[in-house]
């Protein structure tokens, strides 16, 4: 088992509306799981895949130029959420069979336990949970 940090339950971080925020937020979760020792429970790599999926999504569709998004990850220990704030208008949904693009909310639904999206004074969360994960 891994040393694990002390970290609040919620940690948050901006992030710029560029392509190499993607990794970035991905390698901010995978860092933060590691603190609440969460990166050996068997599902941290759904968690790291959804992470960079709704941050892609953000990036896409939400952030408007000039802008940024915020990486919200909080952890009670019973359920890990990720949430990601934008600014951008308008409610993401899930693909069907006739969309060429649109994959990713669908990888976030099979592989969290549940997920949705907020309205927020300005733009939307979309979030995700994974509930049950514990330290092994």
């Amino acid at each position: 088992m891994n040393e694990t940090m002390q970290l609040p339950p919620l940690c948050e971080r901006f992030f710029r509306r560029e392509r190499r925020s993607v990794p970035a937020a991905r390698q901010f979760a995978a860092r933060t799981l590691a603190g609440w020792g969460l990166d050996e429970t068997g599902r941290a790599d759904d968690v790291l895949l959804c992470v960079s999926e709704l941050v892609t999504n953000a990036l896409l569709h939400g952030v408007p130029p000039g802008r940024q998004f915020l990486l919200f990850l909080r952890y009670d220990g019973r359920a890990l959420r990720v949430e990601v704030h934008d600014s951008g208008p308008g409610v993401p949904r899930v693909a069907d069979a006739c969309d060429e693009g649109g994959r990713g909310l669908l990888l976030v639904a099979a592989l969290s336990d549940t997920w949705g999206v907020r309205e927020r004074a300005l733009g939307k969360a979309v979030w995700c949970e994974f509930v049950g994960l514990v330290t092994p």
